[in-house]
């Protein structure tokens, strides 16, 4: 996307300065990254990052309207609403493909959004050894608003802690040392002091929560969570785990509603020149003639499951529940990142914080996925390099 930096960083990489680079970002946690991490990063000037923020902010105007809640109540399901609900999601991720338009210049699409956390720790510790092992020019940063690792870890330390001991933080997950991106709950822990705590682990008395650490029963004021339902659901021999749809005396980041009402429910609602225009299947009253060029989504499910690339007219008249998909113009990826090989296509996850009397969220940190698949994604991507886990680094 800065052809000149990709030109200077293709031409100075080595598969040894890559094995080498692989084998140092294993050092924190042997053998806790599970997932393919990519060969480069990604570069992008002052222009493109401004269309993704600006896009980001047009969204956030809707986030803030205060009839947002009363707007997205339907997006949280039946039997998964959580009591005490947050006056706002903590932690908000976009999805930006990097995409040609139809005059063939590069800009963004909004893909997704979550108000829901994802690799908050991990991408403060990666980035800085890229910068170890590669020629990142100084003045690119994996941050935005001015953040550095230094004021990045504090802000990331007052979000999740809030007013209390690390001790009486946890961060809630489903087998937490058994998922792919565990790497991430062990840099969250590095930084903050925050354990990964699997939900089957938590110990309720009365209203109040409990843990055991180092062996010591430990309340639990404040639950930094990144339980999904859709995955609590599918595991049956989680199914007496802890309850989270009764009331606990604890406090929540982000709280576990924000997941469904800042989520592909929001899409519909959005225009803007960036956001590919989105309907509720069960409001489309007629069959678009050009089918090909959309893409049918369930709104309560993760990871990618369930879409629908190519589709046919018989998967729209077949779906029983039509109110819980949206059917979305396709967007096309542009084969942005020159390899060795094949060029990747790339997307790119804004992280915001929103800490509490903040008015609005802000931008902090960023991911980026490459792809030379149909889909990001692993199961895109068997065999092949220069795909998988990346950064975006910002021109400042």
């Amino acid at each position: 996307m800065v052809p000149e930096l990709r030109r200077a960083f293709n031409q100075s990489f080595s598969q040894a300065r890559y094995d080498d680079f692989l084998k140092d970002l294993d050092t924190l946690h042997p053998g806790a990254i599970t997932f393919r991490v990519a060969e480069t990063p990604v570069f992008a000037g002052k222009d493109f990052t401004r269309k993704m923020l600006d896009a980001c902010e047009s969204i956030i105007d809707i986030i803030t309207d205060p009839g947002f809640k009363t707007m997205t109540d339907r997006a949280i399901p039946a039997g998964e609403k959580v009591p005490g609900e947050t006056l706002h999601s903590h932690m908000i991720a976009f999805d930006f493909g990097v995409c040609i338009n139809e005059s063939g210049e590069l800009e963004p699409q909004l893909i997704e959004m979550q108000g829901f956390p994802t690799l908050f720790g991990f991408q403060a510790y990666y980035p800085e050894i890229i910068r170890k092992h590669f020629d990142i020019p100084s003045n690119y940063t994996h941050y935005l608003n001015g953040y550095n690792q230094s004021s990045y870890i504090e802000l990331l330390k007052k979000l999740l802690l809030g007013n209390h001991d690390a001790e009486n933080v946890v961060l809630l997950e489903i087998k937490p040392h058994e998922q792919k991106t565990k790497i991430d709950f062990y840099c969250t822990e590095y930084y903050t002091g925050i354990q990964p705590v699997c939900i089957t682990e938590v110990i309720p008395e009365g209203k109040e929560l409990y843990y055991l650490r180092n062996g010591k029963k430990t309340r639990i004021n404040r639950i930094y969570n990144r339980v999904i339902f859709d995955d609590l659901k599918s595991q049956p021999d989680l199914k007496d785990a802890l309850d989270l749809t009764r009331e606990w005396d604890v406090e929540w980041v982000p709280h576990p509603n924000w997941f469904y009402r800042i989520s592909k429910f929001t899409l519909p609602f959005i225009n803007h020149p960036f956001v590919p225009k989105t309907y509720f299947l069960n409001e489309v009253k007629q069959i678009p003639p050009d089918l090909d060029n959309y893409v049918l989504k369930p709104l309560f499910s993760f990871a990618g499951q369930g879409v629908i690339i190519d589709i046919k007219p018989g998967d729209l008249t077949n779906i029983q529940d039509p109110e819980n998909w949206i059917l979305q113009q396709k967007v096309k990826y542009a084969d942005v990142i020159e390899t060795p090989d094949i060029p990747a296509k790339a997307e790119i996850r804004l992280m915001f914080v929103w800490p509490d009397g903040d008015a609005r969220p802000h931008a902090a940190i960023n991911l980026a996925r490459l792809s030379k698949g149909k889909m990001i994604g692993v199961r895109y991507n068997q065999d092949k390099t220069w795909v998988g886990g990346s950064v975006c680094f910002f021109e400042t």
